[in-house]
């Protein structure tokens, strides 16, 4: 059998736009908030932009170099592009339909109403006017294009009108471009009276300085104003061998990218085809690139309804995360550690642990050391200013920054020269490789010796995300562990060589590698006849190699359950190939972020937990660990309770079918619904009062066709 026929593999960025009409089908889900769904709306908008910026422009690239790449799927460049283009078509309408036919309406019972300026009062028509004399007017740039003012340079993902006009008593067109500035809000809120009855009236930025762009231009003969938004490529690229200063190299890519390739035309509903096809070719680009749309040019940028606390009625309602029984408030985090590994589960579990045992470190006098990476943080970070506080107190302190966290490179330089000017030793990361891991060790003198404190999770050290993200920590003074850590954070920032681990999976040394043992040990129960098992919960599942040795293993009779939220290329369901493996996918309120690796082995159960996908990028091309769970009781929670759950989830979850699509789970008759990330929220409120939920079984889920599954 070839498991590695390119017929067994789902193509990535096809799967990629399946996980974002997942996304969307939330927001299409009447039973969710009205505010949930405008959310949804935007991540959706959110997603695409970026799948163009980097992946879209990627497959261009390829098309332009004639150098394919087709991948396992031997999908060909320009036979994808076609497929991308359909889908994200299709996508984006099904979106905007959404929008005009079900949101709208809906937010209008709510009376909430976005205006286009020809509706308002007089009133409200003045005060807008007055508000663009004011506020938009002054910051507002005519640019001319004609023979002697090139087509100006238009930033990536801005808004911009396109003017056409002519002078009284002249044929000639004459055309400009007028930038929509991003330091005055994008959605303005009109002002309202003071009773609670009272509307909510916004009008679109774009849409007021189109009804008042004349005034940019007097005393000409406007005959059309369009907005448009482009869409550039914005993937960095970066020869590290050769960059003397990466730092600085880095701040200067950033800047060219408002310079690269446009990938991508947003145009509105009405723009006459004259105006699309002078941008299609100032930009170098053909209709199937040019996205029509019937309404607003972005949905990013309706946060000032999402966040409005006047509206928390129509949000989720608001959950407060809990204290892990072993932590409760004001306990002091380094004793716990002494006496027993603690795992957490955020957001159903407060990251101010993990905040608050980097301030205890940086305040107590013990502590020699910290230790710890950063891939993204928060913009008001408590851990950055712990960090800087522990330095300037003598303390030694060094941190790992991965300034080409992609779309967080300006943030990253920006807390490296502030850590940097209080004292931290900052190293930039690992030459060709993102330092993507999660470690942070502090070194404290105890009463008996020194002592290794370390926390290994699945997710960054940002505050802000971990309320919205699912993932797991682990917090240990296991000497084997500790130490692993401590020798790996020397190996990082020194010139030894890997040294190999016992305990530790360590991208992109071994952890690929291992983890196909993992899976062939699992085969070769099988074939023994021993019971075999393999569950692994991932944000994407793209590796060739870890495809092939799952299809072996199922192909030799193990169970495999795979949790996978966004890209899975592996299609379940071929006969010989992949019959016994099963595939879902869990969109929710919070981002499936966890990372989990769950391996039977004939009785005696292996559990890692890591921050690595299995992707090429995470397996060769960043530093990844995934860390075992040792403590029985800990391995127990996440074998007997937090897998289960996921695996029951039959109101989120949406199984994956062998032709790549997904199909969503409900109920069998007489079931009660099982929804995984309510069940932690329960869970987590349940366990201050000591009474833990009824928690499902752990069994494999049967693998459901798609007549079953509806």
């Amino acid at each position: 059998m070839d498991f590695s026929a390119p017929e067994n593999f789902i193509n990535r960025e096809l799967s990629w736009l399946e996980f974002n009409r997942r996304v969307l089908e939330e927001a299409q889900d009447a039973s969710q908030p009205l505010m949930e769904r405008v959310k949804f709306l935007s991540i959706f908008s959110s997603n695409l932009d970026e799948f163009f910026e980097i992946r879209v422009a990627g497959i261009k690239q390829q098309i332009e170099s004639g150098k394919a790449d087709a991948g396992p799927d031997d999908i060909p460049p320009v036979e994808l592009f076609s497929q991308i283009q359909k889908v994200a078509h299709e996508l984006s309408a099904t979106q905007y339909k959404l929008w005009n036919d079900e949101i709208l309406p809906l937010l209008a019972q709510q009376n909430i109403h976005i205006h286009e300026i020809g509706e308002l009062t007089d009133a409200n028509a003045k005060w807008a006017h007055e508000y663009f004399r004011n506020e938009v007017f002054p910051v507002l740039t005519p640019l001319a294009v004609d023979a002697s003012h090139p087509f100006p340079q238009v930033l990536n993902k801005s808004h911009n009108i396109i003017v056409r006009a002519r002078r009284p008593g002249e044929e000639e067109p004459l055309y400009a471009i007028v930038q929509v500035p991003r330091v005055v809000p994008r959605l303005i809120s009109l002002p309202r009276g003071k009773g609670d009855a009272e509307p909510w009236d916004y009008i679109y930025l774009a849409s007021l300085i189109k009804h008042h762009i004349g005034e940019l231009f007097p005393g000409l003969v406007l005959e059309g104003v369009h907005a448009f938004r482009v869409t550039r490529n914005s993937d960095l690229y970066i020869d590290e061998e050769e960059a003397e200063n990466l730092l600085r190299t880095i701040e200067q890519e950033l800047r060219r990218t408002n310079k690269n390739k446009v990938v991508r035309i947003e145009v509105e509903n009405d723009c006459p085809a004259e105006l699309q096809w002078l941008l299609m070719e100032t930009f170098k680009l053909t209709e199937a690139d040019v996205y029509r749309l019937d309404g607003p040019l972005s949905m990013t940028h309706l946060m000032p309804l999402i966040a409005n606390d006047a509206f928390a009625k129509l949000r989720d309602r608001p959950f407060v995360p809990s204290h892990d029984p072993a932590l409760p408030p004001h306990a002091d985090v380094l004793e716990v550690m002494r006496k027993q590994d603690v795992l957490l589960h955020h957001p159903y579990q407060t990251f101010d642990t993990v905040v608050d045992l980097v301030e205890r470190a940086a305040k107590d006098p013990q502590v020699l050391a910290i230790k710890m990476t950063l891939y993204r943080t928060s913009g008001d970070s408590p851990i950055v200013r712990a960090l800087s506080d522990a330095a300037m107190a003598g303390k030694q302190v060094m941190s790992i920054i991965e300034v080409k966290a992609r779309f967080d490179e300006a943030n990253n330089i920006q807390w490296a020269k502030q850590l940097e000017d209080a004292g931290v030793h900052v190293v930039y990361g690992v030459l060709g490789l993102k330092t993507h891991c999660k470690l942070l060790l502090i070194v404290r003198r105890d009463e008996d010796r020194i002592r290794h404190y370390v926390h290994l999770g699945t997710g960054n050290y940002h505050p802000r995300t971990a309320r919205i993200y699912t993932d797991l920590s682990l917090m240990t003074t296991n000497p084997e562990v500790t130490q692993e850590v401590a020798t790996l954070f020397n190996t990082l920032t020194g010139l030894a060589e890997y040294p190999g681990f016992k305990r530790l999976l360590v991208a992109p040394f071994d952890l690929c590698r291992r983890f196909k043992q993992l899976i062939a040990r699992e085969r070769d129960h099988a074939l023994a006849g021993r019971p075999a098992r393999i569950i692994v919960k991932l944000n994407s599942l793209v590796d060739e190699e870890l495809i092939t040795a799952l299809y072996e293993a199922s192909s030799a009779g193990v169970q495999i359950d795979l949790i996978v939220r966004g890209i899975c290329c592996l299609r379940p369901m071929v006969p010989n190939v992949s019959e016994n493996i099963r595939v879902i996918s869990i969109v929710g309120r919070f981002l499936e972020h966890s990372r989990i690796y769950y391996f039977a082995n004939d009785g005696a159960p292996e559990v890692y937990l890591g921050s690595a996908d299995w992707m090429p990028r995470n397996l060769y091309r960043r530093v990844e660990v995934a860390f075992p769970i040792d403590d029985t009781k800990l391995c127990k929670e996440i074998v007997d309770d937090i897998l289960p759950a996921f695996l029951n989830d039959r109101v989120k979850a949406r199984e994956l079918q062998a032709d790549g699509s997904y199909v969503r789970l409900h109920p069998r008759p007489g079931e009660q619904p099982s929804q995984a990330q309510l069940y932690f929220r329960e869970r987590a409120r349940s366990m201050i009062a000591k009474k833990k939920p009824e928690s499902p079984a752990l069994r494999l889920v049967p693998i459901q066709r798609p007549a079953e599954a509806a």
